[in-house]
Parts: structure tokens; C-alpha cells; sequence
């Protein structure tokens, strides 16, 4: 990941410092493994434990001979040991180890993810409780639909990201597995038992099967789970995005004292945040989809999968982190401008209540759907032309003189008939 998106958390998980840490710690556990067993002396095991280190120069400067990183960290890690170091990786084979410390690598990256979608969901409810009763328009298709609140708009997005949280939790239990079934995964010089006490050392499960890798799936999980957290965030800043405009100013992105918005126009806020955001779950949809091509290996491995994955697991977490952050920094930040969203929502005069006119006249006073509906549309389209307020056009119709008074047909304009049950809603959303 290029230094401008990584960060400092998601820098130590990825590091090589802490791959080869991780890699150590499982060849550890399979040596005190080993050791119960009465195949590893207890000496060469204290031996092992006291002395077992590695050198990341050294490791790379074995791996520009042979090839191979995990013969070189082996070879990096015996030469620390001495005489013990024959004992190191005995009985395994690379993917045992690569796809155990992968397992710890990515739960503890998720661990990181999981924390940080659960503050920005808090923040969410914070800020969806403040303008619980913020008036505002409702558009579908772009268009204004009907009265709702700001605070429903944000209370939606809290309640997306309880579903991320819920399939992060998931996929974290799903790559929380590791192997030690060898070259073609029928555990031909390392015993089943052996498998299960290493992985419940390190805090894992054991997988039930295995080729010489795990099954790729379990990884795609983890992969299309970051993708969908990210079109949560998309779905979220494009919704800022919009509110932005010009022509709708209703919600602003934070814009900071000296920050600029264009080197050209001095004028310009531009949603940079936001686009940022979106641009970031471009990345992390494409990622998800990658993974899947990495389920499908030769018989029972190839190495196809392995190049891939040394790009798109420490990317996909150093974007998903980073567009989390950035999309907190929004939410506890935004400028939200009500008063703005009140002379929107009264922009169209009145039309945001057509369907409560429709069905009042289909179900109070018997007329057909089909001649309600031409008559709404009818005076509707005239309100559009700009030739008089919604309700005053109804008001003047020959075919509803009869029917809808004036003080009846103000009680249909009536904004709390679409908010009354707003409180409902959010009593299921409970305050953090």
C-alpha cells in the first residue's frame, strides 16, 4: 500500500517484522508440540525457546539464493539456534505454516477492523439520535419523494454497518483455522493430534481437511466481507455527496481552517473526504472479486493464489481502515444546515404530499384509483410549471370543490403525519 492510505496499526500488522514473528510463533508451538510427544528433548527444546530469532536482512539475503522465503526464514532461524535448529519445521511443509500465521495475521487485522466499524457506528447513532426530528425531504431517483427526517437518513446507514459488524465477527470465525496436514494434506509425517495441539496453542481451530493449503473460500470470506463494508461507506459518503451540492447544500463534509478547495477556484468545498471513500471501495470490490479467483487451484495446490495475496490482503486492510477513519472523521464532523433542509423540503410546493391527497380521495370519498391519480398528477404537473402551489391548485379543481374543503385539505399537508411513527423506529435503535 502506497504510504499515503497505510496506517500505523494495520503497518504492524503487515510488516515483515511481525510475518516473521508470526511465523515464528507457529514453528514454536509445533516444537513444544513435539516435544510432548518425547520427539524433540526437552534441552534442544530449551534450546530452541531461548535462542530461536530471526533476521530480516539475513532472511533476505538467503531467500536472493534459494528462491524460497520460507526455506530462507528456516535457515535464518536455525542459524540462531545452533545444533536445535535441525529440529525446526520438522515434519512440516511451507503452507503449513504460511496459511496457520495467515490465519493470525488476519484475525488480527479483523480485530482491528471489527473496533474501529463499531466506533463509527456508534458515531453514527450518536448523530442519527441529534436530528431525530431534523426535518427533511425524502428523494428516490433523485427526486423529491416524501417528508422523513435527517436523523432516519443516518439511522438507515447505522443499521447497514450492524450487518457489516455482524458478517466481520463471522468471517473472523471463519479464518480463524490452521493446517499442519503437510505436502498433499493426509498428514504423512505429522499426525492429526499434532495439528489440533499446535492450532489450540495459538488460539485457533484445527481445519477438518486440507490439501497442502486450506480451502481458498474461507479467505474470499474474509475478502468479500471487506468489500461489502465497503459499499457501506460508499453508500454513506455518496449520500454526503449529494447533500453537498450546490443546488442542495443540506450536509457538509468537514472542511478545515486553511484547507483549500481548488487551485484554481478559490470558491470551491468540494467533498474530497467522501470521494476519497468511494473511490476506496472501487478498490476493495475488486479485491473481493480477486479473491474468488484465488478458490480455484490446481488438484491440491498451485501456487497462483500465493503472489496475489501477499498484494491484496495488506492493501484490502490498510483501505478498509483508512476509509473507516476518514469516514468518522465525517460523521463526528458534519455540518448539517437545517434550515437549508426545511426550504427544500417546501421547494416544490407542496407536491412532497401528493400521495397522502390520492389516497385520501380513494378511501374517504370513493373515487377510483385511476381517476384520483389523474386528477393528483394532473394539478401536479401544473405545480411543476410553476403556476401555483400544489395545494391551492387542488383547492381550485371543479372535480374536488365538493369534496375537500380548505381546512380538510390543509390537514393533508400536514408534516407529522409522515414523522409520527419516527420514535417507534429509533426505540429499536436504543442509545449507546
Amino acid at each position: 500500500m502506497i504510504e499515503r492510505y497505510q496506517t500505523e496499526l494495520m503497518n504492524q500488522i503487515w510488516s515483515e517484522r511481525n510475518k516473521f514473528q508470526t511465523w515464528l510463533n507457529v514453528e514454536l508451538a509445533v516444537c513444544r508440540v513435539w516435544n510432548e510427544k518425547g520427539v524433540i528433548p526437552d534441552e534442544a527444546l530449551a534450546e530452541i525457546v531461548d535462542r530461536a530469532d530471526f533476521d530480516v536482512q539475513r532472511i533476505a539475503e538467503i531467500e536472493s539464493q534459494v528462491h524460497h522465503d520460507m526455506i530462507a526464514f528456516v535457515s535464518s532461524v536455525s542459524e540462531k539456534i545452533g545444533d536445535a535448529g535441525r529440529f525446526v519445521h520438522l515434519g512440516l511443509t511451507s503452507s503449513d505454516v504460511l496459511d496457520t500465521a495467515s490465519a493470525l495475521l488476519l484475525r488480527q487485522s479483523l480485530d482491528v477492523v471489527i473496533e474501529e466499524t463499531e466506533g463509527l457506528a456508534a458515531d453514527l447513532l450518536d448523530q442519527a439520535w441529534r436530528y431525530k426530528e431534523t426535518l427533511c425531504v425524502g428523494r428516490t431517483h433523485g427526486i423529491h419523494g416524501e417528508p422523513t427526517t435527517f436523523g432516519l437518513k443516518l439511522l438507515n446507514h447505522y443499521d447497514q454497518l450492524t450487518h457489516d459488524l455482524r458478517r466481520l465477527c463471522a468471517a473472523r470465525e471463519s479464518i480463524g483455522y490452521g493446517k499442519m496436514s503437510g505436502a498433499v494434506g493426509t498428514y504423512a509425517h505429522c499426525a492429526p493430534e499434532i495439528e489440533a495441539r499446535v492450532c489450540a496453542l495459538l488460539g485457533i481451530k484445527a481445519a477438518p481437511i486440507s490439501t497442502q493449503v486450506i480451502q481458498r473460500d474461507r479467505h474470499g470470506e474474509v475478502m468479500m466481507t471487506l468489500s461489502l463494508l465497503g459499499t457501506a461507506l460508499e453508500r454513506l459518503s455518496l449520500e454526503i455527496r449529494h447533500l453537498q451540492r450546490t443546488e442542495v447544500r443540506e450536509a457538509f463534509e468537514p472542511f478545515g481552517k486553511g484547507q483549500k478547495g481548488s487551485s484554481a477556484m478559490p470558491h470551491k468545498r468540494n467533498p474530497i473526504l467522501c470521494e476519497r471513500v468511494c473511490g476506496m471501495a472501487r478498490l476493495l470490490r475488486a479485491y473481493g472479486q480477486t479473491a474468488l479467483e484465488n478458490v480455484a487451484l490446481w488438484h491440491e495446490r498451485d501456487i497462483s493464489h500465493s503472489s496475489v495475496e501477499r498484494i491484496i490482503w495488506p492493501d484490502a486492510f490498510h483501505l478498509v481502515h483508512y476509509a473507516l477513519r476518514i469516514s468518522r472523521k465525517i460523521v463526528r464532523n458534519l455540518e448539517v444546515d437545517e434550515a437549508r433542509m426545511k426550504q427544500n423540503l417546501e421547494m416544490t410546493q407542496g407536491l412532497v404530499f401528493s400521495q397522502r391527497v390520492l389516497l385520501e380521495l380513494v378511501e374517504r370519498f370513493g373515487l377510483s384509483r385511476e381517476e384520483a391519480y389523474s386528477i393528483v398528477q394532473e394539478q401536479a404537473m401544473r405545480c411543476w410549471r410553476g403556476e401555483g402551489h400544489f395545494r391551492d391548485l387542488l383547492l381550485a379543481d371543479a372535480r374536488l370543490k365538493n369534496r375537500l374543503s380548505s381546512l380538510q385539505m390543509e390537514a393533508l399537508f400536514d408534516v407529522g403525519h409522515y414523522t409520527r411513527y419516527v420514535d417507534t423506529i429509533f426505540s429499536r435503535f436504543p442509545k449507546s
